[in-house]
């Protein structure tokens, strides 16, 4: 995108070409970059800097609609797509999900998945992938959430089982971002969520996007979601675009987590889509809310980079 309305004084918006907005002071950049939004379709945008190997400054965004002007499909959003018609069919055909942690992100290769797009969507409305879904061999003994619908409400500790008759699919964090990027149904699904052998969680009650996360009781992880709209300068603090008052620190983990998402410069990250497990909570001051990874364990995150 060329364009970029700025959102931070609502009673007057600014639209701001990215030539102009990469002119403004590195002070009013950051104090407005969280602000942005698409000039079309009015989605969350957010703006990536000049890098120094020549790639210029621009505007995008992750949530354009399918009808918006400025939305030209890339191989990133060929891919969400796709993932997200894979998990609408594994929410309509599964009776349970389990998280996978532990599954590696998929090697893309562009001029295939260009190619291939259209029969893989065929594909995938058909079917979800045989390796996805199974039948229960054995009882699932796990610690349940309530009922209730406050997700702010803890687990209860009593024990259930999953009948042997009921589907359960397994999905990566990849496939489960994406599709939360594109708009799939897992947000406001009734689906059984399981993060691991103890607990289960409603999916609508489990994922939570960025500008809707709360603290809750206890301190109980949740499922947060969105894109980055840019990390601090001494590359600690993930700022999500989706709203202001929220911050993820990942100083304590920052090596590993650059290693494993091959992150080397700022720009790197602008406009990525992430997704993690992990408690909110207000600072001292409550004028913030902090998302911690649960266990500092970056299994339990995933980051979607854009192409360049």
């Amino acid at each position: 995108m060329l364009d970029a309305i700025c959102m931070f004084d609502e009673d007057e918006p600014v639209t701001y070409s990215v030539f102009k907005f990469q002119k403004l002071s590195d002070a009013d950049i950051e104090r407005y970059r969280q602000s942005l939004i698409c000039p079309q379709c009015h989605g969350k945008a957010y703006y990536r800097k000049a890098s120094l190997d020549g790639k210029a400054a621009c505007f995008g965004s992750r949530y354009h609609q399918a009808n918006c002007k400025e939305f030209k499909p890339s191989q990133t959003k060929v891919r969400e797509e796709q993932d997200a018609i894979e998990v609408n069919q594994l929410v309509v055909d599964s009776d349970a999900l389990i998280i996978d942690f532990t599954k590696r992100p998929a090697i893309h290769h562009a001029a295939k998945a260009s190619s291939n797009a259209a029969s893989k969507e065929k594909s995938l409305q058909a079917a979800p992938e045989q390796s996805e879904l199974r039948e229960v061999e054995e009882p699932y003994k796990v610690d349940v959430e309530s009922d209730k619908a406050d997700i702010s409400k803890t687990e209860s500790k009593s024990q259930t089982q999953l009948p042997k008759d009921k589907r359960v699919s397994t999905q990566g964090l990849e496939k489960l971002l994406h599709s939360l990027l594109r708009g799939s149904e897992l947000a406001e699904s009734e689906l059984w969520v399981y993060t691991d052998d103890k607990y289960r969680w409603r999916a609508k009650n489990l994922f939570v996007n960025f500008a809707d996360a709360e603290p809750t009781e206890n301190g109980a992880p949740r499922m947060y979601w969105g894109t980055v709209s840019h990390i601090d300068k001494a590359m600690q603090w993930l700022n999500p675009s989706d709203c202001r008052d929220v911050g993820v620190p990942i100083e304590e983990f920052q090596d590993s987590l650059f290693q494993r998402f091959n992150i080397k410069d700022r720009r790197d990250i602008e406009g990525a889509g992430i997704i993690l497990f992990g408690k909110c909570f207000l600072n001292k001051d409550k004028t913030r809310k902090i998302i911690q990874l649960w266990g500092k364990d970056i299994s339990r995150v995933f980051i979607s980079k854009l192409d360049d």
